[in-house]
């Protein structure tokens, strides 16, 4: 029963956000950037990110709201830095916050009812088959696997929420007193380490990182707005429909997404793995000369979902998908698109010529390589 009130619970969320989520987002999105280098040692994962390696590596920039540009700053700062070695990607999170609390104590409990941090891992960029790991003040997780975004299929489960990343590590330090109204805190720090077994079987490479290789990641943490209420923490309510419901809860994450919705991988920052060890002479970070091809896919992946939604099928007509006029490196963006009554598929050379990046209707994005010589020709 409990398994059940929790996929129903993941199926509103995702009929409530399938609209936010099917758009483009209002605001300009540029995902944000970090270069992971790797560890000297193995981190001690005790919350306290306080070895050396920890040290020698810069923090990024503080969260912003979720919407990014639309909304106000957080009302508190979060911040992150990561790690990686042969084994374990390090992950460790510093979260400004007067009031530490946390109720949640059982495993695969929907971890975002209380505050908490969250990470998101699509370690080959395609936006399907990607990590989902939440935890709490209390050191409380849940960790699901993605099949696809929810926005791509309502009909299907694409959550699978018995998969567990066997072997993570996780601990929390709090700088202040758990559930205690009666005292000001400074917050929490935390540290994760995921086994890299659990990420390069959802990459296309089934291998390590290498020097220079990118994953996209999301880092959001959930603050909800509380009171203190016969000495306990209480949620702020609002009255809806008669009903008193809590506040919507705050959405604050490393790279926005200009919507009100985690599940959008494209829009998630990029983690570029460096092999140089953590207080070496710094890498540069060096963005893939193809995401201007990718993301000018996304947009037609877009404008080809909401032709669907209003004529029940897709098009070959690139006009009529009412996109603006695309120029990647000076030359117009003219992908070649196959339909069937349900089905659709562009393409398009990489930057290099020496590929073809492709895109689907449930949104999944990929390469080919080597390029048919007469797949062009005409």
């Amino acid at each position: 029963m409990k398994n059940l009130s929790k996929l129903l619970l993941l199926f509103m969320l995702a009929v409530a956000t399938n609209f936010a989520n099917a758009q483009q987002a209002p605001i300009s999105i540029s995902p944000r950037n970090y270069v992971c280098y790797h560890a000297s040692a193995p981190i001690l994962v005790d919350g306290l990110p306080d070895e050396k390696d920890w040290l020698n590596v810069p923090w990024s920039e503080y969260f912003v709201d979720i919407e990014g540009s639309l909304k106000p700053d957080p009302t508190y700062k979060n911040r992150m830095k990561m790690l990686w070695d042969d084994t374990f990607f390090y992950i460790t999170a510093e979260l400004e916050e007067p009031h530490v609390w946390a109720n949640l104590t059982e495993r695969e409990s929907v971890i975002f009812y209380d505050n908490d941090f969250e990470v998101f891992i699509d370690p080959d960029g395609d936006t399907h088959k990607y990590v989902e790991y939440e935890m709490n003040a209390l050191n409380t997780q849940w960790d699901l696997l993605l099949l696809k975004p929810y926005r791509d299929d309502l009909v299907n489960n694409v959550a699978i929420d018995n998969w567990n990343i066997n072997g993570i590590k996780s601990a929390v330090h709090v700088n202040g007193t758990l559930n205690n109204p009666n005292d000001i805190d400074k917050g929490w720090t935390l540290e994760i380490a995921i086994p890299f077994d659990a990420l390069i079987e959802l990459n296309t490479t089934g291998k390590l990182p290498v020097q220079g290789e990118q994953y996209r990641v999301g880092f959001s943490r959930v603050e909800w707005i509380v009171d203190v209420v016969g000495g306990k923490y209480k949620k702020r309510t609002h009255n809806v429909d008669g009903k008193e419901k809590p506040l919507p809860e705050n959405n604050w994450v490393w790279s926005p997404q200009g919507v009100i919705a985690m599940h959008q991988p494209e829009t998630w920052g990029f983690v570029q793995f460096s092999e140089k060890r953590a207080g070496d002479v710094a890498d540069s970070y060096i963005p893939d000369p193809d995401n201007d091809v990718k993301m000018a896919l996304r947009q037609l992946y877009f404008k080809e979902k909401s032709y669907f939604d209003k004529n029940n099928n897709y098009t070959t007509d690139y006009k009529l998908l009412g996109l603006k006029e695309i120029f990647i490196n000076g030359k117009p963006f003219l992908p070649q698109i196959k339909t069937t009554f349900t089905l659709f598929e562009a393409i398009v050379p990489s930057t290099n010529g020496k590929s073809t990046w492709h895109i689907v209707q449930d949104g999944r994005i990929w390469e080919e390589n080597p390029v048919d010589s007469g797949f062009y020709s005409k």
